[in-house]
Formats: structure tokens, sequence, C-alpha cells
């Protein structure tokens, strides 16, 4: 392994699920602040959306007071859906008229009693009524480029979680950086070509890097590996290569891939099972030739991001990850038993193991590699709103998870790696 040189190809490879994106947000502020060279940015799952933002130079809206994690709105990303809530409001609303019920029952109550009997049936059939209605609306809505098979409740039961806030939190990031004096954008797809010509024409620019992203497509089961790089690079990307049909599984920026290039981080902001797949739309001079394919996450890309990058000239890799290094003894805590919680346990460990994985890889394949990740974390992937952590007997935000990865940044990588190679450090302090 040698040592860190500014002078080799570098990319910041950035992995994570939901609130993990908040220690992006800390690293990207600490790389920035020192002077860090990174060529290419890439990421998959939350990590494709910062990396969405450092390549236009907007990092600043990550860790921003208004800005995706500080504002506010994270609180409300992968919530339940609104049918779902309503319908628990809805639950414990009947519970508490049962309870009178069965007060009046108790007491002997007789007038009013008739009256009060009904109110139970009542909620009971609103419940229903909006049940039937979310799912309703919800494969309405999911129809309009596929069809769907099986019961129509599973269409809001089979995927419990929201995730369009999030992507819409991102888009709107995204066009605040683009718009300039255009106006706003009549569709994701003109978004995303927006987006990607920007790029395309401030590549080299300070500020302005190349980018890569894999999100898995759930219909061709396969990885789809979207970037936009600067020659010769670029022509190494498109190319042909052996046992593969590299059309199927590439999206390039710089082509008619440009249009798509939202829909991709929308797709890779979308954690498997719990969330509805984001569909896109190829293009009929594709090779799907106008299929309607569904994206999602896939906890072990980081793999696969690797490959690629090492096939893109890259020689040294940063890679940043929320998930903490490796667990101690005397660390255990009692396992969760909602749906939200089991998916976030599972979410987070396929991650470890899978960095686990691409870091033996990855020694094979670039002449140096590093890992930024916390040495503990009780921020969970949906954890958007805060967590206890046991070990302290305290509550950790978002803001604070944000600080310590900025700390992480400097003492793991930046001043024993950077400042080793002798570069100059602009040290800062977080806020």
């Amino acid at each position: 392994m040698q040592p860190y040189s500014p002078e080799r190809r570098t990319a910041l490879v950035l992995c994570g699920t939901g609130a993990h994106g908040a220690y992006h947000a800390g690293v990207l502020r600490a790389l920035e602040e020192a002077g860090v060279k990174i060529d290419i940015v890439a990421g998959h799952g939350v990590g494709a959306a910062s990396a969405a933002l450092a390549a236009i130079g907007g990092s600043a809206r990550l860790w921003d007071e208004d800005g995706v994690w500080r504002s506010g709105a994270a609180a409300a990303f992968y919530g339940w859906k609104s049918p779902l809530r309503a319908s628990a409001g809805l639950a414990l609303l009947l519970v508490a008229a049962l309870a009178v019920l069965a007060a009046f029952e108790a007491s002997g109550v007789v007038a009013g009693r008739r009256w009060v009997a009904i109110v139970p049936l009542g909620i009971v059939l609103l419940l229903l009524l909006t049940l039937t209605m979310g799912s309703l609306l919800t494969d309405r809505a999911g129809r309009g480029r596929r069809r769907t098979r099986g019961q129509l409740w599973w269409r809001l039961l089979g995927a419990p979680l929201d995730g369009i806030r999030v992507r819409e939190a991102f888009a709107g990031a995204l066009w605040q950086l683009i718009r300039g004096a255009s106006p706003a954008p009549s569709s994701p797809m003109e978004l995303g070509r927006r987006y990607a010509e920007a790029l395309t024409e401030n590549l080299g620019q300070p500020g302005f890097r190349e980018i890569m992203i894999v999100v898995t497509d759930l219909d061709a089961r396969i990885d789809l590996v979207a970037a936009l790089l600067r020659e010769p690079y670029h022509r190494e990307f498109v190319a042909a290569r052996r046992g593969r049909e590299r059309g199927a599984e590439i999206v390039d920026f710089t082509g008619p891939g440009r249009d798509r290039s939202l829909d991709v981080i929308a797709g890779a902001l979308t954690p498997p099972v719990v969330c509805d797949p984001h569909p896109v739309t190829f293009g009929v001079d594709s090779y799907w030739r106008g299929e309607t394919h569904r994206l999602c996450d896939r906890p072990g890309a980081s793999a696969r991001l690797l490959e690629e990058l090492a096939a893109a000239g890259v020689t040294q890799a940063i890679l940043v990850s929320g998930v903490p290094r490796e667990q101690k003894p005397h660390r255990l805590s009692a396992p969760w038993l909602d749906l939200r919680r089991r998916s976030a346990e599972f979410l987070a460990a396929a991650e470890a193991a899978a960095l686990r994985d691409a870091l033996e890889m990855a020694r094979l394949r670039f002449d140096s590699v590093y890992m930024i990740a916390p040495s503990h974390n009780p921020v969970g992937p949906f954890d958007v709103a805060g967590a206890y952590d046991e070990a302290s007997d305290r509550r950790q935000d978002l803001t604070e998870l944000m600080t310590r990865a900025y700390e992480d940044a400097y003492h793991q990588f930046i001043e024993p790696v950077v400042g080793a190679s002798g570069e100059r450090l602009a040290h800062a302090e977080p806020q």
C-alpha cells in the first residue's frame, strides 16, 4: 500500500442509507475545508445524493442551517405512509371509544349509551375507508407506468415507508444550485437534464467533479452504473466489456442518459423492500427500448462502485460510511420489533459486511485505500429525528452526528494521512 499522494486520481466513495447522509455531510465539510483534492465523487444509497451535490460544488447544501439535514425537513424522511399514520390514529381513537363504552356499561348508565355505542362502529368504518382509499390512491399512482400483481392492500402494506419526501428534498437542493434565471423545470426529466448539462459545461472548474452512482435495477436484476467522466475515462466507461452487455448496465450522463440523472438519484435514495421502488422509463433509443424499470438501493453496492472506479483510472480511494467499523463486546442493545427498525438493523449490518469485503478487494485494485467511519454511532438509517444512545444514556441528533463526522475526518484521515504527506491543512472548527 503506497502513501497518500494528491497527484494520484482520487475518488471519494460515500456509502449508506437514510440518516447516514448526515455523516457524509460532516466528512465532506472537513475535506473541503482542509483542501483535500477529490477528482471524482461516487456513492450508492443516500451517498449517491450526497455525491450529486458535491459534484457541482453544492456540498454546503447538506450542512447549512437551511440545508437537507439541518432544516428540520429531515425528520419526515422515510416515515410511515400517510394512510397508515391516519389509520394508526383512528385505531387509537377506537380503543378510547371502546373504553368509554365499557365505562358506560360498568356504571349502568342507560341515557346516551346508544349513541356512544354508535361511535366505535363509525370509527371502524372510517378506518376501513382510510385503508381502502389509501390503497386505491397508491395503486393508481403506481399504475402510471407499470401493471402490478397481488391483492390491492399490499400496495399500501407491502412497502409501508414513504420515500417521496427525501427525494423531493434533494431535488430541491439540486434545483437551488443550478436554476440561475431559468424557469422551474416542468418534469423530473428536465431537472435531470439541466443538472447533467450544468455539470458537463463546468467540469474542470473549481468545485465541479466527475461523478459515479450505482443503483440496482430490480427488473433487469443488475446494477446500473451512472456516471459523468472526463476523457479518456469516459471512453473506457462506455466501451464494450467481455461477458457483459455494457449498454444494459450503464447510464451515461453525457449522452441520452442525462435525462435520467434525477431518476437514478431518486432510485438510489430508495431503500429496498420497505419503500416502493422508483420507476424510470428508459428512452426508446436505449438498450431497454422504452421499458419502465424499478430502481432501488443495494447495501452491498460498494464493491461494484470500487470495481468501476478502478476501471475509470482511480488509484486512490477514500471510503466513507456512517456504520461503525466494528462492534465490541458489551455493546448489545434490545432488538426492536417494528418493521422500520428491523429493516434499519438489517441495512446497517449488510452495509458493514459489504464494506469489509469491498475493502479487501480494493487493496488489490488501488495504490491506497482509506476508510472514514465512526467508532460508535447510535443513529440508524431511519433515525432521521435522532436516536437514544444507550451507551451514554442520552439522545443524539443529526447535527451532533455531523459534528462527530467532521472530527472523524480529521482524526482518521486529514491529520494522520494528508498531514503526513506534507500537504498544508486549513484547520477549521465545526460550527
